[in-house]
């Protein structure tokens, strides 16, 4: 780490304390008693002008109230820590508070310190930690829940999701066991300048909170002048709605009284960090404190979790149990056996994808009935009926039917096959030709509709039709398919590189921004630098690699007594799903080897690690049979079981939903991290 001092001059006007060798500084003037973050020498983020520390010791109207305020009384420096120390004032005693802060590379570290030494209890206490950017109408992001206001799903389905405008009066604010980083960042404009700002906290729970497993909460507040980065020591509020939990898929429940109650002699502390940056370009404001997540939570530790191999094994195992094989059909069965038998293609069904895993990892698992597999279930899929929009998805077993066309599944599909075919011509006891047909209709007929002038695609979900595309291309000499994939990514760019319209519309239980929407265009956009090696196209994959990445849990999240808690469940690696469903699940599983391939190209050996993290951790949970449940309760949310109770619902997993790509994503992954020559 680059060495550094700090200079403390003083003078008319107090203390100025300057960080010099780093372009990000911390400045203290006592006689505003106001904190600064610079960058530049431009003050970007501020302390409230009514003091630095702020307490509420009161509750109205489902918020905290009666706030109190404190400054700077005095300023020490010990070795390269500037501690800044004040006193509030109550009836009841006096609060003792004091930040202690420390440069860190490009962030500021702060430890907070609260102490409590009146003689009484204070019962309904809020604790905050506050700081102002002078804009309003900000871009926020919020990982895993508000992508710059996530103004697509609040078109698709307002109380579906939060969203935020950055207008005066707007609060957002969520239990820090929501986030998969834990950091709020704005960008903003200032003076034909892009700036930006973010808060990252150390999550932990509240000492004294009113509530069981009452857990400290991260957002952004706007005043009339100024937009604040805030944590509070409870209080949840989004949509104009306070004391609320984003709880269910489509609605809230009342998460209130969030106040904490302090006896005598308590002594709490909180650990943050403060950013202040330039940005590039619109849209990338979020990219910076990404990447100090990562580095303040090191997550690549591997230790204690599933091994690859046997992980593979499970999978595989568990695949099999799905076979199911008639006169006028083979394949893998979408469901368990308690639902209706489905083959079903693409996003949750995935009964093609291992067509192409099997053929890859077949020295490995050795198993004699693999290649028919392959063969038959790849020759079955390839009975849907194309026409000039598509292919249906989902067949029936009962009625011997398909049904069902969707861009999401039918690009996904295509991908899945275009590999089967690639690893198939190399294996003489397969016979690829069924499949070469139909991805050359599917592939004729999909790259005719994008080179349409009339092509006008909802939302993201069509780019996964690029990396499909991509790979016909190459396997048929056919450069249409190069020519509309390459459309398909310079439209993505321009569509969603700002982010005034974020990534969305990826998964096809929720019209919101997601995480499959935003790996959609990174896959593209990856297949698009492989094959032209072109650096906008890494540029890009690096921009959409993020924001799916940003649904990555970074930290171990501790978990109430269930059946997490049973396991010793680790959430590091895991993704959040949407900003509509915020549990957790696999699908992180399968984008890890791009996350990988980023890595590789960037030059980014956090990405590498990270990428094996990622497949390994999401081996947890694995059962005897080799099934996993998909849903996984981190936070205050729940799609199944027992809903109504709002404090019960974090720690529970929903086990008996075990749609089949939770089992071919592995497969997949595998396979793709043995063609970079990777053993995660």
């Amino acid at each position: 780490m680059k060495k550094y001092s700090l200079l403390f001059i003083i003078g008319l006007f107090g203390f100025i304390c300057v960080a010099s060798a780093q372009d990000v500084e911390l400045k203290i003037s006592s006689n505003k008693s106001i904190l600064s973050i610079q960058n530049n020498d431009q003050d970007l983020l501020t302390s409230p002008a009514e003091g630095l520390w702020s307490i509420a010791t009161d509750w109205k109207d489902n918020w905290p109230s009666n706030w109190n305020h404190a400054s700077m009384e005095s300023i020490t420096q010990r070795d390269d820590w500037t501690i800044v120390s004040g006193k509030l004032k109550l009836p009841e005693g006096d609060w003792i508070l004091s930040d202690a802060y420390h440069k860190e590379g490009d962030k500021i570290k702060c430890i907070r310190r609260f102490e409590w030494t009146g003689k009484t209890t204070l019962d309904k206490v809020t604790l905050s930690v506050r700081w102002k950017v002078k804009a309003t109408q900000t871009k926020v992001f919020l990982p895993g829940i508000i992508y710059y206001g996530n103004p697509s799903g609040e078109r698709n389905g307002k109380d579906n999701v939060a969203w935020f405008h950055g207008m005066p009066g707007e609060v957002a604010m969520f239990e820090e066991h929501r986030y998969p980083m834990p950091f709020s960042s704005l960008e903003w404009k200032s003076n034909n300048k892009i700036l930006g700002a973010a808060l990252h906290t150390i999550p932990s729970p509240v000492y004294g909170g009113n509530h069981f497993d009452q857990w400290w909460s991260l957002g952004v507040s706007v005043n009339q002048d100024n937009t604040e980065l805030l944590m509070l020591s409870g209080p949840i509020a989004y949509n104009g709605k306070k004391s609320v939990a984003k709880a269910l898929q489509t609605d809230s429940l009342v998460y209130g009284d969030t106040f904490v109650k302090v006896p005598p002699g308590t002594v709490m502390e909180k650990t943050f960090y403060l950013q202040a940056y330039s940005v590039a370009t619109m849209g990338s404001g979020f990219e910076k404190p990404l990447a100090t997540s990562l580095e303040i939570f090191q997550p690549y530790s591997t230790e204690g979790l599933p091994q690859y191999k046997e992980i593979v094994a499970s999978k595989f195992k568990f695949a099999k149990s799905r076979w199911m094989e008639g006169d006028h059909f083979a394949g893998f069965n979408m469901y368990p056996t308690y639902h209706k038998p489905q083959i079903v293609l693409g996003w949750a069904g995935q009964s093609e994808a291992p067509g192409y895993a099997l053929q890859s990892l077949a020295a490995e698992l050795k198993d004699e009935s693999m290649l028919s597999m392959v063969q038959k279930s790849l020759d079955h899929i390839c009975t849907s009926p194309i026409s000039e929009n598509g292919f249906p998805v989902v067949y029936d077993v009962g009625s011997n039917s398909w049904s069902n066309p969707d861009p999401v599944s039918e690009g996904q599909a295509m991908n899945n096959l275009a590999l089967a075919i690639r690893e198939g011509r190399k294996n003489k006891k397969l016979n690829t030709a069924r499949w070469e047909s139909f991805l050359t209709k599917a592939s004729d007929v999909h790259a005719s509709r994008i080179l349409s002038s009339a092509w006008n695609p909802i939302n993201t979900a069509e780019a996964f039709y690029i990396s499909p595309l991509i790979v016909a291309s190459q396997l048929f000499r056919n450069d249409k398919y190069r020519r509309a994939a390459l459309k398909a990514s310079d439209y993505y760019a321009h569509r969603h590189l700002t982010m005034d319209e974020p990534y969305w519309g990826g998964t096809l239980d929720a019209t919101c921004e997601d995480k499959e929407g935003a790996w959609g265009a990174f896959q593209g956009f990856l297949a698009a630098y492989e094959l032209t090696k072109e650096e906008k196209y890494l540029l890009w994959a690096k921009h959409a690699g993020e924001v799916t990445l940003s649904y990555t849990v970074v930290w171990d999240i501790p978990l109430p007594a269930g059946r997490l808690a049973d396991h010793q469940f680790k959430t590091r690696g895991w993704t959040g799903v949407s900003a509509q469903n915020q549990h957790l699940d696999v699908f992180g599983v399968l984008f890890a080897p791009s996350v990988y391939k980023l890595g590789l190209y960037t030059k980014n050996e956090s990405l590498q690690k990270l990428a094996k993290v990622m497949f390994r951790s999401c081996g947890q949970l694995i059962d005897s049979y080799g099934s996993q449940g998909e849903q996984i309760q981190q936070t205050n949310f729940a799609q199944h079981g027992e809903m109504s109770n709002v404090y019960k619902l974090r720690g529970g997993y929903s086990e008996r939903w075990t749609v089949f790509w939770i089992t071919a994503h592995f497969l997949h992954a595998a396979a793709q991290f043995k063609e970079i020559g990777v053993e995660p």
